[in-house]
């Protein structure tokens, strides 16, 4: 596997990842509202072919992970771009990485979790807020779970090291 920045090439890509992943070219997470081709980002590839993105946004310390995305579960492609991510925002000098999901994103919480990231906040019924700003989001998500509140996860970026999957 072979994980690279984010280029011209791969927009096109990105932007039909978004669309199916998120039901619209861009996403919000708390108030912000991100268009994912005009991130950073990495590209995982494995025999040139594209298995994972994901895009980040840095703002002072922080970096959020916007969107993550492996087209194979349990291959450790989303590993791999968390580690590029990680690496890129030591580099811009941050101090935490953080990503909002969805509470009924299960597999996302889980994911997180198991590479050190912490619950920081619980925003109860913030979707409603969301929802004004892209309707589209539906009413009921994963494992038939209704979709009501934001999930926000941090873990500190010190030196990278005792993080990975426990």
């Amino acid at each position: 596997m072979e994980i690279t920045p984010f280029s011209d090439s791969d927009v096109a890509w990105v932007r039909e990842r978004t669309e199916l992943l998120f039901s619209g070219k861009f996403l919000v997470s708390g108030d912000v509202v991100h268009d994912p081709t005009t991130l950073p980002g990495f590209v995982a590839r494995q025999d040139g072919e594209r298995i994972g993105l994901v895009t980040y946004h840095v703002d002072g310390d922080s970096c959020e992970v916007v969107t993550i995305d492996a087209l194979c579960q349990y291959m450790g492609i989303g590993t791999a771009l968390l580690d590029a991510v990680a690496e890129a925002a030591r580099q811009q000098g941050c101090q935490r990485l953080w990503v909002i999901t969805t509470n009924d994103n299960l597999d996302a919480i889980r994911f997180f979790q198991r590479r050190a990231f912490v619950l920081r906040e619980v925003r109860i019924n913030s979707m409603p807020k969301i929802r004004a700003l892209k309707p589209g989001i539906p009413e009921i998500g994963e494992y038939g779970i209704p979709i009501r509140d934001e999930v926000e996860l941090e873990r500190p970026l010190e030196d990278g090291k005792g993080w990975r999957t426990v």
